[in-house]
């Protein structure tokens, strides 16, 4: 993968993060808040725990850290996967958003 495309398909992946919020937070009363700078997302619960999502371009990875942990993923040509061989971006983001939330929530 070329720089470009990984730029490509990571700036994909946070509008997606935050299109996620707004709707999260239009159809439920999670009330979470997302704030963008460059390439990093941080996402913010009721409680005071925070997400946050980051690029790490020199290695074409996107790192999330959460209450769970620290992860890093990589693009397959379809989807995000973990490095590690712990699961898909978005359905592990929706299970430890949802843990710090206190409620279920689904990224897509």
């Amino acid at each position: 993968m070329t720089d470009l495309e990984f730029m490509d398909q990571a700036e994909a992946l946070l509008g997606r993060i935050e299109a996620s919020c707004d709707r999260i937070n239009d159809q439920t009363d999670a009330d979470i808040d997302n704030q963008r700078v460059g390439g990093m997302v941080t996402i913010t619960f009721r409680n005071g725990s925070q997400i946050v999502v980051n690029l790490q371009k020199p290695l074409h990875e996107v790192w999330m850290a959460a209450r769970a942990g620290g992860f890093h993923y990589k693009f397959d040509g379809t989807r995000w996967v973990d490095t590690k061989g712990q699961g898909e971006f978005f359905a592990n983001l929706s299970r430890y958003a949802g843990d710090q939330a206190g409620l279920p929530l689904e990224f897509s």
